[in-house]
Protein backbone atom coordinates (compact mmCIF):
# COMPACT_ATOMS: atom_id res chain seq x y z
CA UNK A 1 0.00 0.00 0.00
CA UNK A 2 1.43 3.74 -1.16
CA UNK A 3 2.46 5.13 2.02
CA UNK A 4 0.06 8.15 3.02
CA UNK A 5 1.66 11.84 3.01
CA UNK A 6 1.67 13.16 6.39
CA UNK A 7 -0.31 16.66 7.21
CA UNK A 8 2.77 18.98 5.59
CA UNK A 9 3.40 22.42 4.57
CA UNK A 10 4.17 22.87 0.84
CA UNK A 11 7.62 21.05 0.36
CA UNK A 12 10.44 24.37 0.71
CA UNK A 13 12.58 25.36 -2.24
CA UNK A 14 14.89 23.45 -3.91
CA UNK A 15 17.99 25.95 -3.45
CA UNK A 16 21.53 25.86 -4.50
CA UNK A 17 22.74 27.66 -1.28
CA UNK A 18 22.31 26.46 1.94
CA UNK A 19 18.73 28.22 3.60
CA UNK A 20 19.70 27.86 7.01
CA UNK A 21 23.00 28.79 8.82
CA UNK A 22 24.96 26.10 11.13
CA UNK A 23 26.51 28.94 13.41
CA UNK A 24 26.68 26.31 16.43
CA UNK A 25 28.56 23.86 14.12
CA UNK A 26 27.66 20.13 15.79
CA UNK A 27 30.09 18.34 13.57
CA UNK A 28 32.47 19.79 11.27
CA UNK A 29 33.97 17.21 8.01
CA UNK A 30 34.45 17.76 4.09
CA UNK A 31 33.65 15.67 1.42
CA UNK A 32 35.50 15.00 -1.50
CA UNK A 33 36.28 12.91 -5.09
CA UNK A 34 32.07 12.59 -5.24
CA UNK A 35 30.74 10.57 -7.96
CA UNK A 36 26.77 11.33 -7.71
CA UNK A 37 24.91 8.02 -9.91
CA UNK A 38 21.26 8.29 -9.78
CA UNK A 39 18.18 6.27 -11.20
CA UNK A 40 14.86 7.03 -11.24
CA UNK A 41 12.50 5.73 -9.51
CA UNK A 42 8.93 4.81 -8.65
CA UNK A 43 8.11 6.76 -5.37
CA UNK A 44 5.87 4.11 -4.09
CA UNK A 45 8.41 1.45 -4.57
CA UNK A 46 10.59 3.43 -1.85
CA UNK A 47 7.70 5.19 0.35
CA UNK A 48 7.59 1.93 2.89
CA UNK A 49 11.59 2.35 3.07
CA UNK A 50 12.06 5.82 4.37
CA UNK A 51 11.29 7.19 8.24
CA UNK A 52 7.69 7.73 9.68
CA UNK A 53 6.43 11.30 8.68
CA UNK A 54 8.60 11.39 5.69
CA UNK A 55 7.80 10.58 2.06
CA UNK A 56 9.61 10.49 -1.31
CA UNK A 57 10.55 13.65 -2.42
CA UNK A 58 9.70 13.74 -6.15
CA UNK A 59 10.22 15.86 -9.50
CA UNK A 60 7.86 16.14 -11.83
CA UNK A 61 6.21 12.80 -9.90
CA UNK A 62 9.74 11.02 -10.16
CA UNK A 63 12.15 10.37 -7.47
CA UNK A 64 15.61 8.79 -7.44
CA UNK A 65 18.04 6.17 -5.77
CA UNK A 66 21.05 7.74 -5.39
CA UNK A 67 24.80 5.92 -5.36
CA UNK A 68 27.15 8.63 -3.95
CA UNK A 69 30.54 7.30 -3.63
CA UNK A 70 33.62 9.70 -2.10
CA UNK A 71 35.98 10.35 0.55
CA UNK A 72 34.97 11.77 3.95
CA UNK A 73 37.90 13.91 5.10
CA UNK A 74 38.49 15.15 9.02
CA UNK A 75 35.26 14.57 10.85
CA UNK A 76 35.07 16.72 14.03
CA UNK A 77 33.24 17.40 16.83
CA UNK A 78 32.32 20.78 17.69
CA UNK A 79 34.73 23.22 17.46
CA UNK A 80 37.65 20.48 17.90
CA UNK A 81 39.80 19.90 14.64
CA UNK A 82 38.98 17.06 12.28
CA UNK A 83 40.48 13.78 13.14
CA UNK A 84 42.99 12.51 10.16
CA UNK A 85 42.91 9.26 10.05
CA UNK A 86 39.65 7.64 12.04
CA UNK A 87 37.90 10.80 11.06
CA UNK A 88 38.84 10.23 6.94
CA UNK A 89 38.15 7.40 4.46
CA UNK A 90 36.51 6.29 1.83
CA UNK A 91 32.82 5.83 1.78
CA UNK A 92 29.67 4.66 -0.39
CA UNK A 93 26.11 5.16 0.42
CA UNK A 94 22.69 4.02 -1.37
CA UNK A 95 20.04 6.96 -0.23
CA UNK A 96 16.99 8.03 -1.30
CA UNK A 97 15.15 11.28 -1.66
CA UNK A 98 12.18 12.65 1.67
CA UNK A 99 10.39 16.03 2.53
CA UNK A 100 8.53 16.07 6.00
CA UNK A 101 5.30 17.48 7.79
CA UNK A 102 7.35 20.79 7.80
CA UNK A 103 8.48 20.59 4.25
CA UNK A 104 12.17 20.14 4.77
CA UNK A 105 13.81 18.02 2.12
CA UNK A 106 16.48 16.04 2.96
CA UNK A 107 18.32 12.70 1.92
CA UNK A 108 17.31 9.21 3.81
CA UNK A 109 20.43 6.74 3.73
CA UNK A 110 19.58 2.86 3.67
CA UNK A 111 23.39 1.97 3.56
CA UNK A 112 26.93 4.01 4.40
CA UNK A 113 29.66 1.50 3.34
CA UNK A 114 33.00 2.95 5.19
CA UNK A 115 36.67 2.09 5.66
CA UNK A 116 37.13 2.46 9.06
CA UNK A 117 35.83 0.11 11.55
CA UNK A 118 35.46 1.87 14.42
CA UNK A 119 33.55 4.94 13.27
CA UNK A 120 31.14 2.26 11.74
CA UNK A 121 31.30 0.82 15.23
CA UNK A 122 30.32 3.58 17.01
CA UNK A 123 27.48 4.86 14.07
CA UNK A 124 25.73 1.50 14.41
CA UNK A 125 25.49 1.25 18.17
CA UNK A 126 25.16 4.88 19.24
CA UNK A 127 23.57 6.53 16.33
CA UNK A 128 21.41 3.81 14.93
CA UNK A 129 22.82 4.76 11.68
CA UNK A 130 23.33 2.06 9.10
CA UNK A 131 27.11 1.96 8.61
CA UNK A 132 28.96 -1.63 7.32
CA UNK A 133 33.01 -2.11 6.88
CA UNK A 134 34.01 -2.21 4.10
CA UNK A 135 37.14 -2.48 1.98
CA UNK A 136 37.26 0.40 -0.08
CA UNK A 137 39.92 2.56 -2.61
CA UNK A 138 39.82 5.74 -4.34
CA UNK A 139 41.83 5.88 -6.80
CA UNK A 140 42.74 9.08 -9.50
CA UNK A 141 44.49 8.51 -13.16
CA UNK A 142 44.31 11.62 -14.77
CA UNK A 143 40.81 12.38 -15.12
CA UNK A 144 39.58 9.48 -14.17
CA UNK A 145 37.91 8.28 -10.57
CA UNK A 146 37.70 4.56 -9.58
CA UNK A 147 35.75 3.58 -6.40
CA UNK A 148 36.34 0.38 -5.29
CA UNK A 149 34.26 -1.13 -2.43
CA UNK A 150 33.61 -4.87 -0.82
CA UNK A 151 31.68 -5.00 1.93
CA UNK A 152 32.76 -7.31 5.23
CA UNK A 153 30.77 -6.47 8.09
CA UNK A 154 28.18 -7.24 8.58
CA UNK A 155 26.90 -8.11 5.66
CA UNK A 156 25.69 -9.24 3.06
CA UNK A 157 29.64 -10.00 2.90
CA UNK A 158 30.84 -9.63 -0.77
CA UNK A 159 27.82 -6.71 -1.79
CA UNK A 160 30.35 -4.02 -3.56
CA UNK A 161 30.48 -1.60 -5.92
CA UNK A 162 33.47 -0.80 -8.92
CA UNK A 163 32.65 2.97 -10.11
CA UNK A 164 35.09 4.46 -12.33
CA UNK A 165 33.92 7.68 -14.49
CA UNK A 166 35.71 10.59 -15.99
CA UNK A 167 35.47 13.83 -14.96
CA UNK A 168 33.95 16.23 -18.08
CA UNK A 169 33.29 20.25 -17.81
CA UNK A 170 32.57 22.29 -14.99
CA UNK A 171 28.90 22.62 -14.89
CA UNK A 172 27.84 26.79 -15.31
CA UNK A 173 24.73 26.66 -14.94
CA UNK A 174 22.70 22.91 -12.82
CA UNK A 175 19.39 21.64 -14.40
CA UNK A 176 16.78 21.59 -12.02
CA UNK A 177 17.56 17.70 -11.31
CA UNK A 178 20.63 18.21 -10.91
CA UNK A 179 19.70 20.78 -8.31
CA UNK A 180 17.05 18.66 -7.20
CA UNK A 181 19.58 15.24 -6.39
CA UNK A 182 22.42 18.06 -5.10
CA UNK A 183 21.38 20.58 -3.06
CA UNK A 184 20.21 18.96 0.01
CA UNK A 185 20.25 20.60 3.41
CA UNK A 186 19.37 18.17 5.98
CA UNK A 187 18.90 14.48 6.89
CA UNK A 188 15.93 12.26 7.71
CA UNK A 189 16.04 9.89 9.92
CA UNK A 190 14.88 7.92 13.49
CA UNK A 191 16.81 8.06 16.74
CA UNK A 192 15.36 5.36 19.22
CA UNK A 193 11.75 5.49 17.21
CA UNK A 194 11.83 8.93 17.22
CA UNK A 195 12.13 11.33 13.78
CA UNK A 196 15.36 12.91 13.40
CA UNK A 197 16.19 15.89 10.86
CA UNK A 198 20.08 17.03 11.03
CA UNK A 199 20.56 20.74 8.59
CA UNK A 200 23.96 20.53 7.10
CA UNK A 201 25.58 23.71 5.30
CA UNK A 202 28.01 23.85 2.63
CA UNK A 203 29.20 26.00 -0.55
CA UNK A 204 27.35 25.72 -3.70
CA UNK A 205 28.37 22.48 -5.18
CA UNK A 206 30.81 22.52 -7.81
CA UNK A 207 29.66 20.16 -10.29
CA UNK A 208 31.42 18.68 -13.25
CA UNK A 209 29.38 16.23 -16.36
CA UNK A 210 31.01 13.01 -16.13
CA UNK A 211 31.27 10.04 -18.03
CA UNK A 212 30.16 6.84 -16.37
CA UNK A 213 32.89 4.09 -17.41
CA UNK A 214 32.41 1.13 -15.52
CA UNK A 215 29.36 0.33 -12.94
CA UNK A 216 29.28 -3.12 -11.51
CA UNK A 217 27.70 -3.01 -8.27
CA UNK A 218 25.50 -4.55 -5.72
CA UNK A 219 25.03 -2.29 -3.10
CA UNK A 220 21.47 -0.76 -4.39
CA UNK A 221 19.78 -4.11 -4.30
CA UNK A 222 21.36 -5.11 -1.28
CA UNK A 223 20.07 -1.83 0.36
CA UNK A 224 16.13 -3.54 -0.14
CA UNK A 225 15.54 -1.46 -3.42
CA UNK A 226 15.20 -3.04 -6.85
CA UNK A 227 18.53 -3.65 -8.75
CA UNK A 228 18.58 -0.52 -11.01
CA UNK A 229 17.49 -1.40 -14.84
CA UNK A 230 19.85 0.26 -17.21
CA UNK A 231 22.56 2.76 -17.25
CA UNK A 232 21.79 5.91 -14.51
CA UNK A 233 20.19 8.70 -16.04
CA UNK A 234 22.35 11.47 -14.21
CA UNK A 235 25.99 11.16 -13.76
CA UNK A 236 28.19 13.91 -11.86
CA UNK A 237 31.49 14.77 -10.03
CA UNK A 238 32.42 17.48 -7.42
CA UNK A 239 35.45 17.85 -5.88
CA UNK A 240 34.22 18.40 -2.83
CA UNK A 241 32.78 21.03 -0.47
CA UNK A 242 33.22 21.64 3.77
CA UNK A 243 29.99 20.86 5.54
CA UNK A 244 29.11 22.15 8.96
CA UNK A 245 25.95 20.74 10.73
CA UNK A 246 23.86 21.89 13.00
CA UNK A 247 22.47 20.41 16.32
CA UNK A 248 19.47 18.46 15.62
CA UNK A 249 16.11 18.01 17.81
CA UNK A 250 17.54 14.98 19.12
CA UNK A 251 20.91 13.07 19.15
CA UNK A 252 22.63 12.08 16.07
CA UNK A 253 25.43 10.49 13.82
CA UNK A 254 27.96 11.23 11.64
CA UNK A 255 25.88 12.77 8.51
CA UNK A 256 27.23 12.28 5.06
CA UNK A 257 26.12 13.62 1.16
Amino acid sequence: MPKKPPPSADPEPVTADAPHTADRALLTQSWLDLAFLHWAVDPADVAPLLPPGTVPDTLDGVTYVGLVAFRMHKVGWFRLPGVPYLGSFPETNVRLYSVDAHGRRGVVFRSLDAARLIPVAVARSVFRLPYVWSRMTVRHDGDTVTYNSTRLLPGPRGAHSRISVRVGERIGNPTALEHFLTARWGMHSTFFGRPLYLPNTHPRWPLHRAELLACDETLVEAAGLPAPAGPPVSVLYSPGVPVRFGPPRHPGGIPTP
